[in-house]
């Protein structure tokens, strides 16, 4: 099953989260004032997936150009990373993972699914 893009009404705006073929959230992006500003969003998620991944987490990193993926320790100890575009702007943000692996098991979930992902609207509750 192939994954989709799900846009759905936040608090002061409009979100989308990226969903795997499983129907787990993948990524998540930040609210927007539009919804078609939410959609710009996913065309620059699927454009920027092809990104290279950049591990913060070992000291020394090399440094990537951006559109890239960035892999951080959280507060909690969790590995997580985000999806950043061109400009440098955060694009999209993934769940906390236990495990480095587990984190870019998430990344590549989101290289394999973005690109050709459907995009949906969340049916009002």
């Amino acid at each position: 099953m192939a994954g989709k893009f799900v846009i759905k009404n936040a608090k002061n705006g409009v979100k989308f989260n990226l969903h795997a073929g499983n129907g787990e959230i993948i990524a998540s992006s930040e609210v927007y004032s539009s919804k078609a500003a939410c959609e710009n969003g996913i065309e620059s998620v699927r454009t920027c997936s092809a990104g290279e991944i950049e591990d913060q987490t070992v000291e020394g990193y090399e440094t990537k150009t951006n559109p890239k993926f960035e892999i951080y320790k959280d507060k909690a100890g969790e590995f997580r990373f985000r999806l950043k575009a061109r400009n440098g702007e955060i694009i999209a943000t993934g769940e906390g993972y236990a495990s480095k692996d587990g984190c870019k098991n998430g990344i590549e979930s989101i290289k394999k699914n973005a690109p050709d992902a459907k995009v949906v609207e969340e049916a009002e509750a």
